[in-house]
Order: C-alpha cells, then structure tokens, then sequence
C-alpha cells in the first residue's frame, strides 16, 4: 500500500465514523507540521492563508493554480496526515479546467480536494446550474477509483444569494454527478445546516471561525455535520497577533507581547524533519 492510498483510507474513513471531526487548514508547512503536532487527524489547505502569506488579498484568480498546487505540495509533504486541497474552482469555468486540477492535485499527492462553483465575477458570480454540474461531474470523472475525495462546494450564502433551495438543489446534484463530499459555506443558521444535512445523502463539510454566528462541535455534529474546517481563520488569528504586538513596538515602545510567544525551543521541536515521503 502506498503511502498516498493509506493516507486516503484515513480520510475517507473519518466521514464514516460516528460524530463529527475537525479539519484545521495550515497556509504552509510549518504550521501543518503544528497542527499535526496537536492530535488533528487531517488537515486542508487555505487560498486565503496562503493569499495573506504572500501579500495578495483573498479572491478569485489571485493566486494561480500552480502556486496553490505548490503551497498544498509543502504542506504534502511536511505532514504525515491526509491533506485536502482547497482547489476554489477548478481555475476556469470549462469542465475540462476542473478535470486538469484534479488531475494535478493527485499527483502531488492530495487525498481530496474542494471545487465550487462560483466564477469570481461579482455581476455574476454563481456558474449556471447545468454547467455547475457539468464541472462537477468532470471533476468526479478525473478522480473515479482514484485515492481522492472530492468535496464539492455551492457558494450562494458567500456571494449574496442566501437561497436554501437552490442550495440544496446543486449539492444533491453534484452528489448525482460524483462529489464525495458537500460543503455550503456561510449557511446562516443551525436550522439551515440541520435541513441541508437532512436533504442530501453525503458528509456535509460546514466552516467555522470566520464572521458571523459559531456553534460548537457538538452543536454541528447533532445537526447532522460530519466535518468542520477553519478557512483562513487560523491564518487570521495569527495576523492578528502580529499586529497587536507590533502596535505595542510602535505606540509604547514596550515588548510585553513576547510573554505571549511560542518559546524558541518549542517551535524548534515543532520544526522537526518531516516523514520521509514514500509517494
């Protein structure tokens, strides 16, 4: 068994175990080498982490396919754990685009990864329902018996069309067409997440951190949630830390931040030589 098929079977079976389980999402591989330091099971990458790690704003087309295939390769191979990839969707709008990155997220060695179906153009930023699908099922079609889990992600609620039916709707379609997992980020509500899960028939991947209500773990797992992510909300905190000390230098010439810091040592041991990668 390779390693990238052992990696898989961990992944997939978390979404048929009992309850629900956590995803954190690393921007790069020294805090995939942290996160797995602390129990997490699996981890996903952030287009928003890595778009803030290297000075762009979080949005579509922002970062390039290559350069999201390289940090998720990084985080790959820092981490002994299965990774999922956040893909955003599929870098262009024709099937065949959604099929390329799949293709090449497999061969870096990603478990799963996320495609949606928005088109990052503000006056119309949903894909049409017909071709949604079409890029779904060519996504599924390029990872068929291959050691990937496919999320798919309906992005009404993030791009101000708060539509519940027809959220449902594309989520039971891209089940049809071949997605392991389903994911409506931004849902506004636990009614709204319990309704979605009890609607479609795969795990239903739900974000937390980011603004607006939260719930716990178990709140979500007793709506019928299977897997919750972190976005870029971890990236967020830790840039939020940086401000707050660096404004404590710069308006009070004081450095009590540092009481806050990791120590040398315990970033050092979180640094270690990561597992040799087998393929």
């Amino acid at each position: 068994m390779t390693t990238t098929t052992r990696k898989y079977e961990i992944f997939r079976d978390l979404h048929t175990r009992p309850g629900a389980f956590v995803i954190p999402n690393p921007w790069n591989a020294g805090t995939a080498m942290m996160l797995g330091s602390l129990g997490f099971e699996a981890l996903a990458t952030t287009s928003a982490g890595l778009a803030f790690s290297i000075g762009q704003r979080d949005s579509q087309g922002a970062i390039s396919r290559e350069q999201i295939l390289a940090n998720a390769k990084e985080i790959v191979m820092a981490s002994d754990l299965p990774v999922s990839g956040d893909l955003e969707n599929g870098f262009g709008a024709a099937p065949k685009s959604c099929e390329e990155t799949i293709k090449q997220a497999m061969d870096i060695g990603l478990v799963g990864g996320c495609i949606e179906d928005t088109t990052g153009d503000p006056e119309n930023p949903i894909y049409d329902f017909d071709l949604s699908v079409d890029r779904m099922r060519a996504a599924a079609q390029a990872c068929k018996d291959q050691p990937f889990l496919l999320t798919a992600r309906a992005e009404n609620f993030i791009n101000g069309r708060p539509d519940l039916d027809d959220t449902i709707a594309r989520l039971q379609a891209f089940s049809d067409a071949g997605a392991d997992v389903l994911y409506a980020p931004g849902l506004p509500d636990l009614q709204s997440i319990a309704t979605l899960c009890r609607e479609v028939d795969k795990p239903v991947n739900v974000v937390m951190g980011l603004s607006g209500p939260t719930w716990s773990l178990a709140e979500l797992a007793n709506a019928g949630v299977k897997r919750v992510s972190v976005g870029g909300s971890f990236a967020r905190v830790a840039l939020g830390a940086m401000m707050r000390a660096a404004r404590e230098v710069r308006d009070h010439g004081s450095f009590t931040y540092a009481k806050e810091a990791i120590g040398d040592s315990e970033a050092a041991n979180l640094m270690a030589p990561p597992p040799k990668h087998r393929g």
